[in-house]
């Protein structure tokens, strides 16, 4: 059974950074493709990031370009998002989720396991 476990959050003031991490356990890690997706309180889910299994594509919403990015480190069966220029808008619960091709465009349809997820919280 695969499962994910995401830490790195916590508080930070806008400007500030923070990485995520996402520990996968199993021996599957290599063939899943791996997303990121935040949920802030009233809001809908949206996608973040997303890292393809050969770890050569990566994927953002626009709003996170060139401020996050998405990596993944085959020998920790790890993935993470580092998160830089932090804005109080990134406030929300990341989650982390490992599945097939429909998370690199976007949606958590493709979803075959899912973190708890981890509380970011930016100040202003």
């Amino acid at each position: 059974q695969v499962q994910l476990v995401e830490s790195g959050g916590g508080l930070v003031q806008a400007g500030g950074s923070l990485r995520l991490a996402c520990a996968v356990s199993g021996r599957t890690f290599s063939s899943y493709d791996m997303g990121w997706f935040r949920q802030a309180p009233g809001k809908e889910r949206e996608f973040v990031a997303a890292i393809g299994w050969s770890g050569t594509e990566t994927f953002y919403v626009d709003s996170v370009k060139g401020r996050f990015t998405i990596s993944r480190d085959y020998a920790k069966n790890t993935v993470y998002l580092q998160m830089n220029s932090l804005k109080p808008e990134d406030t929300a619960v990341y989650i982390c989720i490992a599945g097939g091709l429909k998370i690199l465009a976007g949606t958590d349809s493709g979803a075959d396991y899912w973190g708890q997820g981890t509380q970011v919280t930016v100040s202003s």
